[in-house]
């Protein structure tokens, strides 16, 4: 900043005040800082857009909240949502085309650090649970992994997830998907897994399967990561079961990325509630997956 300086010049009893400023009265321009790079999760079938983590050096840092400031908000929409803004869209690890935004929501109550977006990608059809990944980093795989199952991949799948609801001494008799999609994180030509599954345990409880499966060199699937948990109608902010039933409280793939280079994409996904949105990324460490980071982003009161 360049410093002013101020003279008072006293005539009789009338005092005058002339105010100068270095280098003949120019203002300084503003430092513009140049935007972190930046990891979005592409919701909403395409039409929003909302932060997960800075990208700093290959690790993932928190970004704003939904909870923040007006001043952090508005300075954030500034540098990410300008309208016409473009980033690449990720959608089977890959670059699969472009998203562009239209408007930031940092003057409404509800999301207030998400955007309006548009898509263009002719290989990614998003819609309800397929959903997406968008960016400023590099994303260097071209090449789409991601379909649907097939039907045998599909029973050895959910005959993996029946196991786990054994062992936590369940036996369903209905079991149903929120999604089951197939990756190849590694690049190494075998199918990896993500689904979301949950079951009934009674009229007002039930129970939520999360994994990540991979195929070996044997030909054998097998769950590298799972969670299981259960929900009862009590703990339902509504107070109504059936919003669980629909997507509510259930962790579900957003997609791939391999933001650190490593030749490892890490897995995305996506936890809806009533007050806002959770975001954990996964990464695999030796045979483990782990979490690379967790957060959640406040929406608005239910």
């Amino acid at each position: 900043m360049k410093k002013r300086f101020c003279y008072s010049v006293a005539l009789g009893v009338v005092l005058s005040f002339a105010c100068v400023t270095a280098g003949f009265a120019q203002k300084a321009k503003p430092v513009q800082k140049t935007p972190k790079q930046i990891i979005f999760a592409v919701l909403s079938d395409g039409k929003s857009l909302e932060p997960i983590a800075y990208l700093d050096k290959g690790k993932l840092e928190q970004t704003v909240n939904g909870s923040d400031s007006a001043e952090i908000l508005a300075a954030f929409a500034k540098s990410y949502y300008k309208t016409g803004t473009t980033y690449s869209l990720v959608f089977g690890g890959a670059s699969a085309g472009k998203v562009t935004v239209k408007s930031a929501n940092n003057k409404y109550e509800c999301a207030p650090n998400t955007a309006n977006i548009t898509v263009s990608a002719p290989k990614a059809n998003l819609r309800g649970n397929v959903m997406a990944l968008a960016t400023n980093a590099t994303v260097k795989n071209k090449t789409i992994e991601r379909r649907r199952p097939t039907v045998v991949e599909r029973r050895e799948i959910e005959s993996l997830v029946n196991g786990i609801y054994a062992t936590n001494k369940l036996t369903p008799k209905t079991l149903n998907s929120q999604n089951l999609t197939v990756l190849d994180v590694d690049n190494n030509g075998r199918p990896d897994f993500v689904g979301s599954y949950w079951v009934d345990v009674d009229k007002s409880t039930r129970a939520l399967v999360f994994f990540i499966a991979e195929k070996g060199s044997d030909g054998k699937i097998r769950v590298t990561y799972s969670d299981f948990r259960t929900i009862d109608q009590g703990s339902v902010m509504s107070g109504d079961i059936k919003d669980v039933d629909n997507g509510i409280y259930h962790e579900l793939l957003l997609d791939a990325f391999d933001y650190d280079g490593d030749g490892h994409s890490e897995i995305f996904t996506y936890t809806a509630s009533f007050e806002g949105a959770g975001f954990t990324a996964y990464k695999k460490v030796g045979d483990k997956w782990t979490k690379a980071i967790e957060v959640s982003n406040y929406h608005c009161g239910y």
